[in-house]
């Protein structure tokens, strides 16, 4: 049985991690870019060296890791920086993302989802595909990144407005989660989501108790 990687994508604070976390449930292993990024960026990495010389040492917090939430306060008010910041984290992320996909490929899984923010903003939705779009409406997604990141309403709003913007990313879906209402119902379309991306690939939806 041959091994696919799915995108898994949305904007912030749009319910992919809860999407994933459902999928990991059932057994589907998860990649998720945020982790893998930390994993790129860690202590005397290449890669926060670079981002060093490109930003100065106040991105690091005492301990020596990139501090990310200064980072993000940075990149998000700039569009440069955070283009300067994706040229240097986006290929390792990348390679690392492949090298776990090939060892996943190894141990037998038929398929994995690939969980990041800009699949679509980087033109990898064909390299991802099936690929899963989160949707929620905007209002929601502000009060979400408020309560979830402590920031004010003008904060969130520059954070929302510096990604693509939700509906323009479904029109590139093959799958739409409404992530709207409650997490059951999340549930819900999440697993029919999967049953047929089983079917559509050949994985007997038993593999991740599907029954029906």
């Amino acid at each position: 049985m041959s091994f696919k990687l799915l995108g898994l994508t949305g904007g912030i604070a749009s319910g992919k991690s809860a999407v994933a976390a459902i999928l990991s449930e059932r057994g589907v292993p998860i990649l998720d870019a945020d982790e893998i990024a930390r994993a790129v960026v860690a202590p005397d990495s290449e890669a926060l060296g670079m981002i060093v010389e490109a930003f100065g040492t106040e991105v690091l917090d005492p301990s020596g890791q990139l501090d990310r939430r200064k980072m993000a306060a940075i990149v998000f008010a700039d569009s440069h920086a955070r283009k300067r910041l994706e040229s240097i984290t986006h290929p390792r992320i990348r390679q690392r993302t492949e090298q776990r996909a090939s060892q996943l490929a190894r141990q037998g899984h038929p398929l994995a989802v690939y969980e990041a923010a800009l699949i679509v903003e980087n033109r990898l939705a064909d390299k991802y595909r099936p690929l899963i779009v989160t949707l929620v409406d905007p209002a929601t997604q502000i009060a979400r990144l408020m309560g979830r990141d402590g920031l004010s309403e003008t904060q969130a709003r520059s954070r929302i407005d510096a990604q693509m913007p939700l509906h323009e990313k479904a029109s590139h879906a093959d799958y739409v989660i409404d992530t709207q209402g409650s997490l059951q119902d999340v549930r819900r379309q999440t697993e029919t989501i999967l049953r047929m991306v089983c079917d559509q690939l050949g994985v007997p939806r038993h593999r991740y108790g599907l029954l029906t």
